[in-house]
């Protein structure tokens, strides 16, 4: 169940009345486009009797933009978003790629963008790739492991944010219209933030793996003109000449962050100046580890953006649950581990079963489940020398081979371990919208359980097959949890677990989820996360809209097929069955034939391709999703 909220303040017509019902499990959404206005604003026109916005609200325009067109169709600003239509054969140009899984891509080299669905992808590290040979450990590897590293201190100590943003365009829009219009829901209130979002110039700091570019294209479709800050060699830049993006700045990547921030800041600054693009409205990523980067440009430039210090709480997951426990939320024990002599300690503070994680956190590295003090002293070690043993070298994390390439890792990573308390249960993702210091949309996925010891994802189905009260008691730990940490708009994507004692969080990331997270959120309730991520960047709010209390897409169901056990792929036909079967979204492949894989009896299972389906309903999706994944038989020797 997805749900829509909305602040209390505010007098609503009927469909917010039962919208706002609904998200309190009251009653069943209501229909139709209603309108969210405000006490004492006369809208001209009753929406209940089938009024309409106002022309000259929907006919609103920019004052001062770029000159920037791009030469592709745009969306109309009533035009709902549509998923897009995968081709099968692009599927299976991926496998017929060389060296798509070589041996050291494939089992030992980690890239530092873990936003990619499949961390171990080749293709991921060319978001944050460094000049060939570069050995100094740089910008982005220093986010991953040791955030906000060299980044400049909040300026507001307080994480009360920035007092007075700067006047943009967009702002000068907003000002010419009630609050009420802007904050209207239904198709027409959407279809007018829309159209307040043309023309804007919004700066994405780090495109991500090649995988988001769909990001972009739906900017473009929105009338954005984006400007991407990426390392010179990304495979963003050619989004010029497709005429997707207005301007590409190369920013080199291998510098510390520092340099990095300095250079984008000047770079953001100097855009005003560009009669192509004009001065920015907006800073926006959606990667994990620029988002503490973002922040910080979005604070020194004046413009809309999560709080620094709501950021680093985020990233820092014994702050979080530090966070946690002063707003009265539900927090598992846990105890920060700097050596061995605090092992006993830990054990007795936190019990067993536990889990160890780097807390800095490195995708899945690191991450492990302990039952008893022996198997946490063994596991403690492990996880201590597999950190150790690990080199940075042009931009990723790869295990030493003994020739004295690279930078030992721990110069630049935390190898501080914490120490967890076991959570059992269900898995689930919670996506979150939220606009003016409330949640506004709200949708629970649930996952399968994971392959433990080392915690790999399995699948996952939208919407959840969970009782509607127990989505609740999820979706309020996820919504208390982002603004316990402080964070007022945007989007989230919380990873959370309802465990035998009640919900527990794992993680807020405050940005959307990658993978298929944007696709299931789109065709399951319609609800683009990209747009209302664009949004809050510019300042415009967020009203996500969802016609009835089911789902108009139906359901999804996604999964990454773990690899069986050890050895080489020998070929990728095993794939060929789903090809023209109903319902098969996509089937996009993480490597390639002669890749060496890793089974779990050795460790961290190899992820082989990436499924997607689409079902009537949950269950069956799920079912049918699973039924496919068993009838594949990868050859692996």
């Amino acid at each position: 169940m997805a749900s829509t909220g909305t602040a209390s303040s505010t007098t609503c017509c009927s469909s917010c009345t039962s919208g706002l019902a609904a998200a309190l499990g009251l009653g069943k959404f209501g229909q139709g486009n209603g309108l969210f206005p405000q006490r004492g604003v006369n809208m001209g026109a009753d929406p209940m009797n089938g009024g309409k916005m106002p022309q000259d609200f929907m006919e609103i325009k920019r004052d001062r933009a770029g000159s920037w067109t791009s030469p592709l169709p745009r969306a109309q600003f009533d035009a709902e978003p549509v998923p897009i239509e995968l081709d099968f054969e692009l599927c299976e140009q991926a496998l017929q790629e060389p060296n798509r899984g070589s041996l050291k891509t494939a089992t030992t080299s980690i890239v530092v963008d873990p936003d990619a669905k499949a961390p171990r992808f080749p293709a991921a590290a060319e978001a944050c790739s460094a000049s060939p040979g570069d050995q100094r450990p740089h910008f982005l590897t220093e986010q991953l492991f040791a955030s906000p590293g060299n980044l400049p201190k909040p300026l507001y100590a307080n994480g009360s944010g920035i007092s007075h943003l700067k006047q943009t365009a967009t702002f000068d829009m907003l000002k010419k219209l009630p609050k009420s219009v802007v904050e209207a829901s239904g198709s027409e209130g959407q279809a007018l933030r829309r159209r307040l979002l043309n023309e804007a110039t919004i700066v994405f700091f780090t495109a991500g793996y090649p995988g988001k570019r769909f990001v972009f294209e739906r900017a473009r479709e929105l009338g954005v003109k984006s400007v991407i800050i990426e390392h010179p060699d990304s495979w963003a830049k050619s989004l010029v000449d497709e005429g997707i993006i207005a301007k590409f700045i190369p920013i080199d990547m291998s510098q510390d962050t520092a340099a990095v921030f300095a250079q984008s800041l000047e770079a953001i600054k100097a855009l005003a100046d560009d009669p192509a693009t004009r001065e920015a409205d907006g800073i926006a990523t959606f990667c994990e580890l620029s988002v503490p980067v973002v922040a910080r440009l979005a604070e020194h430039l004046q413009l809309p953006g999560h709080s620094p210090i709501a950021v680093d709480k985020a990233r820092d997951k014994h702050w979080t649950r530090a966070e946690m426990r002063k707003a009265g939320l539900p927090s598992p024990k846990n105890m920060l581990i700097h050596s061995t002599a605090e092992l006993e300690s830990a054990a007795k503070e936190v019990g067993f079963p536990a889990v160890l994680k780097p807390i800095s956190g490195a995708a899945s590295l690191g991450v492990k489940k302990v039952v008893d003090m022996e198997d946490l002293k063994s596991a403690y070690q492990e996880v201590i020398e597999e950190l150790r043993s690990l080199v940075v070298s042009s931009g990723a994390l790869v295990k030493n081979d003994g020739t004295g390439t690279g930078v030992n890792a721990n110069q630049v990573m935390d190898c501080t371990i914490l120490m967890e308390q076991y959570l059992d249960g269900d898995e689930v993702d919670i996506d979150v919208v939220m606009s003016g210091g409330e949640w506004r949309y709200a949708a629970v996925a649930d996952n399968g359980p994971t392959l433990e010891p080392y915690f790999n994802e399995t699948w996952a189905v939208c919407p959840s097959l969970l009782p509607s009260s127990k989505q609740k008691l999820l979706k309020d730990l996820a919504t208390d949890t982002v603004k316990c940490l402080g964070f007022k708009d945007g989007v989230f994507h919380v990873e959370a677990k309802l465990t035998s004692h009640g919900p527990q969080l794992i993680e807020v990331n405050a940005r959307m989820g990658g993978g298929p997270v944007h696709e299931t959120n789109l065709r399951v309730w319609g609800i683009d996360l990209v747009e209302e991520t664009l949004f809050a960047c510019v300042g415009i709010p967020s009203r996500p809209f969802i016609p009835s209390r089911n789902p108009p897409g139906g359901a999804i169901a996604y999964c990454d097929v773990n690899a069986k056990k050890s050895g080489i792929l020998q070929s990728m036909d095993f794939l060929k069955i789903l090809k023209g079967k109903d319902g098969v979204v996509s089937a996009k492949p993480h490597l390639g034939a002669g890749a060496e894989v890793v089974g779990p009896q050795d460790g961290l299972p190899t992820w082989l391709v990436e499924i997607i389906v689409q079902r009537p309903t949950a269950q069956a999706a799920l079912d049918y999703l699973l039924e496919l994944e068993n009838s594949l038989d990868p050859p692996i020797v």
